[in-house]
């Protein structure tokens, strides 16, 4: 019996160990996106250390390299993106909707904090290219979104939906890439402008390709 309850005793310090590593780890990643919002993309290991109110060994113990760090952040970045990107979708009433939707959505969280969109996408922190593109990974999960949306809405409409995966990637590339310029700007438009700019010309083509084809038409 004693060796039962030593067990778990065992088992239960560890289960609290590897919460408390967990939650830990999670607040360090919140100082990180604070110094990166205060500091710039360009921000060093020390300068979130301090923000943490910790050392660079502290860090260290919680993520194996800058790389890691960056990817924490990258994937708390892109769950949030990926979160807001789903309730706008949900909201759409029409494929036209949606992609407004979506791009609006994207637009909005890279306005919000662009020094993080720029850590993320840019990734400064590192010395040598990411082993694994968490930018490449999201752009791939909001395009497959994105397909499936107006894929369900153009079949809805009785509209051709087979080039709708691929253009939905095409949409997203374009999408991102002028999102990236835009807030490189030093006099850029607004948001809005940007948002309604995107939807025009994306749906303007998308809606061509994708409309019933002539034999299809009653």
């Amino acid at each position: 019996m004693d060796v039962i309850e030593d067990g778990l005793a065992q088992d239960g310090r560890r289960t609290r160990w590897v919460e408390h590593r967990r939650r830990r780890r999670e607040e360090l990643v919140t100082a990180a996106l604070r110094a990166i919002t205060a500091k710039g993309a360009g921000v060093g290991m020390d300068e979130v250390a301090a923000v943490a109110g910790t050392s660079k060994t502290v860090l260290y113990r919680h993520f194996t390299d800058k790389e890691d760090l960056y990817l924490a952040v990258a994937e708390r970045v892109n769950s949030r993106i990926l979160r807001e990107l789903g309730e706008a979708v949900e909201r759409a009433t029409g494929p036209r909707d949606a992609l407004a939707s979506i791009i609006a959505a994207y637009v909005r969280l890279v306005e919000a904090d662009p020094e993080v969109y720029r850590f993320v996408v840019s990734h400064p922190l590192l010395e040598r290219p990411v082993s694994s593109d968490p930018v490449q990974r999201l752009s791939g999960t909001i395009a497959a979104e994105t397909a499936r949306t107006i894929t369900a809405h153009l079949r809805v409409a009785g509209a051709r939906d087979s080039s709708a995966d691929a253009l939905a990637h095409g949409l997203i590339a374009m999408i991102r890439t002028a999102a990236d310029r835009w807030i490189s700007s030093t006099d850029r438009i607004p948001a809005a402008t940007l948002v309604s700019d995107l939807t025009s010309l994306a749906w303007g083509g998308l809606s061509a390709v994708l409309a019933p084809a002539p034999e299809e038409v009653p």
